[in-house]
């Protein structure tokens, strides 16, 4: 049966869709008015290392069985789709239209499945003994989740890794690690058929590439349980946060490799934790293979970039599994480390960004004391 998805984020979101589209199901890309145009016009473009092929495997989804759209926030009516996809960053659901939208998602009551760092509210109230309400600081806008059902709200761990290449445009994006997507069930059985059916149809496609058909990596599995998504947790804080750094940043595998008992202690600390949340360690991840994954990170993480470039707000699962912490009686110094530096990050972009806005404003006063003074209409700030 052929399925309808609203994927909200054109980055990241459309590794995902080209994988739907390859299976025959139609997609809707949620975007920027200047990206929605772009690939109405041309499609996407998503780029998989293969094992066994030289070079990368350009998917074009122009050539696909599903048929792909795209729309702004502002046109996209989510009671037309039988799932809806979260694949922007956590900071991105609080802005203008996208806000509206996920108000218009809640009240729609269509089940969502978050391809994100940061669990979605609604997912953390799925977990016995985590209070969400007390964790609502963490996030950029807590208030976007209001009028969501957990039941109706699962998330994946977002293990494949994916870049916008920077000499391409933006319906174009690269895979770096082509890992599954592993994600937890939903409450009820019929939402959770739907993401296996889906999982099942990826699954069987292959791709002709060379005159031959070759199987294209990045699957989804879905677990039964709902801890298999913390997965990530320990390796974002053992690698990604760990990029951060007081006069720059990192890559990924010098975060991991640079102190590699300091990197194993984090990692598993925050494997410690989730296990006594409830997770089985079979849901979790050995350090070994994350170790072994990190070796080819050649990037610093995308919070590392958004910190260097100015970002006033980033996604901050660092914050998160401290305070999830702090709420069992633990700590971890390695960790309120790490906290602490994202935190002063922060401070040094925002205090910029504020100082920039005042030099912004009085070079408006003085544009306008020297057009009165020479005849001009008085302009206010």
């Amino acid at each position: 049966m052929k399925r309808r998805v609203l994927v909200l984020g054109a980055s990241y979101g459309s590794l995902l869709a080209t994988k739907l589209l390859m299976a025959g199901h139609d997609a809707t890309l949620v975007c920027t008015r200047g990206t929605a145009e772009l690939i109405e016009r041309e499609g996407t473009r998503v780029l998989f290392p293969v094992k066994g092929v030289e070079g990368l495997v350009e998917i074009d989804s122009r050539a696909l069985p599903g048929r792909l759209r795209a729309r702004t926030p502002e046109a996209a009516d989510p009671a037309g789709y039988d799932l809806v996809v979260l694949g922007m960053q956590e900071v991105q659901y609080g802005s203008d239209g996208v806000r509206e939208l996920m108000a218009r998602i809640a009240a729609a009551r269509v089940p969502c499945f978050a391809i994100m760092n940061m669990p979605p509210l609604p997912y953390l109230a799925r977990i016995d003994g985590l209070e969400s309400d007390s964790l609502a600081h963490c996030y950029t806008d807590p208030s976007v989740w209001d009028g969501f059902d957990p039941s109706l709200v699962t998330l994946a761990s977002p293990d494949p890794q994916a870049f916008r290449p920077a000499d391409r445009p933006k319906n174009v994006l690269q895979v770096g690690l082509p890992t599954n997507f592993k994600a937890a069930r939903f409450e009820l059985d019929e939402h959770t058929a739907l993401l296996r059916q889906l999982a099942c149809d990826i699954d069987a496609v292959r791709y002709r590439h060379l005159g031959a058909d070759i199987e294209i990596p990045v699957k989804l599995k879905v677990h039964e349980s709902v801890f298999v998504p913390l997965a990530k947790w320990p390796m974002l804080i053992a690698g990604n946060y760990r990029c951060v750094r007081a006069d720059g940043m990192i890559p990924i595998r010098d975060a991991v490799h640079g102190d590699i008992a300091e990197s194993r202690g984090i990692y598993e600390w925050v494997v410690g934790l989730c296990s006594r949340l409830g997770a089985d360690p079979a849901d979790l991840v050995p350090f070994e293979k994350y170790a072994a994954a990190a070796a080819g990170l050649a990037k610093p993480s995308s919070a590392a970039r958004a910190l260097a470039s100015g970002a006033e707000h980033i996604e901050r699962v660092d914050s998160l599994v401290d305070r999830i912490a702090a709420g069992l009686g633990e700590g971890s110094t390695t960790l309120r480390r790490i906290v602490d530096r994202v935190d002063a990050r922060l401070r040094v972009n925002r205090a910029s960004a504020n100082a920039d806005q005042l030099a912004l404003i009085g070079n408006l006063l003085a544009t306008s004391r020297a057009s009165e003074s020479a005849g001009w209409p008085r302009v206010s700030a």
